[in-house]
């Protein structure tokens, strides 16, 4: 069985012992390597050739996000950030990394299901080519001026991602104005995390984004993200769509779920629903984006080359639930495309 080559960079001694321990009880994960601070992982990253990084944000002598910057345009590794401090993790995904996830305290590392997640997030990105990545990136500039028509208040947009959704959503929101229908998002991220993202959104957008809350009414210019660790559904009220949160069972192996949101959009907004599945590892989204295709909404997926994971677009395409598949550029005009037809 070939492995998954890993180097793991960060400055706690211990955090490195145990992470190092840790992962390698796992069969398919080698570790060839740890690192006090980039300087010293660039030279590791040159003689050992990893497969995938591990990096904490912040280190001596040159902080992670620096170090992405710079290393990721010589040498394309995939990173997974492995961080406490919240407000830097999405510079980090804005410098090349894949993913992240929230740092534990040592000794909770084994205990917690932090290696489980880890090792997972560690599988998927040995599968990303980052080559594609950057192309997909590089051709998300396009201006959209957003819907020019008069916004019916029954459209609602839903939008699901996961590894790679980060900056996916943040490329199709930050393309339009305030002239849009509401749009409910589930990106899969911890809870803690939401809010922040909400908040980074929301300043660079013409739209009113926000962390959902129970009771919240989805209204045209504005957007809700799903709460880390909270299902998000929609209700047709009769006077509009309300959001309505709970901690049910995780579906396909999430909380929020794709799934639940885009099937309780099915239900609520049936034809004036416009369902969107992007890049992802897994098939959250695929029978709830079906659902919305069979009560007669429109329905999105991410192809292939634009996706950092080609998972959850193609479960979603090989189920039928797809009518129609675009590069990640070509999405917000799409949308405006549907929205005009009424």
């Amino acid at each position: 069985m070939k492995t998954i080559k890993v180097l793991v960079v960060d400055d706690s001694l211990l955090f490195r012992e145990v992470l190092q321990k840790g992962l390698q009880s796992f069969d398919d994960i080698e570790i060839i390597g740890t690192a006090i601070d980039p300087f010293q992982a660039k030279e590791k990253i040159i003689k050992l050739k990893p497969d995938v990084i591990t990096l904490d944000v912040e280190m001596p002598r040159m902080d992670g996000i620096k170090f992405l910057s710079k290393l990721l345009p010589q040498y394309p590794v995939p990173v997974i950030v492995v961080s406490s401090l919240k407000e830097s993790v999405f510079e980090a995904m804005d410098a090349g990394a894949i993913d992240f996830i929230p740092k534990p305290e040592e000794q909770d590392v084994e205990q917690s299901p932090f290696l489980r997640e880890l090792v997972e997030k560690i599988r998927v990105a040995s599968k990303v080519k980052l080559a594609l990545r950057r192309t997909a990136g590089e051709t998300i500039d396009l201006q959209v001026e957003g819907f020019k028509g008069v916004v019916d208040p029954t459209s609602i947009i839903a939008i699901g991602a996961s590894t790679g959704g980060t900056e996916a959503i943040y490329s199709l929101i930050t393309k339009y104005n305030s002239n849009m229908p509401g749009i409910v998002i589930v990106q899969h991220m911890p809870a803690g995390f939401t809010e922040l993202y909400a908040q980074r959104l929301n300043s660079a957008s013409q739209i009113n984004v926000k962390e959902a809350v129970d009771g919240d009414k989805v209204e045209p210019g504005k957007a809700f993200i799903a709460p880390g660790d909270k299902h998000m559904k929609i209700i047709n009220s009769g006077m509009g769509y309300i959001i309505r949160l709970d901690n049910s069972q995780k579906v396909c192996g999430h909380r929020p779920s794709v799934d639940v949101l885009f099937s309780s959009v099915a239900e609520s907004a049936k034809e004036k629903g416009i369902g969107v599945i992007l890049t992802g590892m897994g098939n959250d989204g695929a029978a709830g984006l079906k659902r919305m295709r069979d009560f007669g909404g429109y329905t999105i997926g991410q192809d292939e080359r634009s996706s950092v994971v080609y998972g959850m677009p193609m479960a979603a395409y090989l189920m039928g639930a797809v009518m129609v598949q675009l590069p990640l550029y070509r999405i917000p005009d799409e949308i405006l495309r549907k929205l005009s037809q009424g």
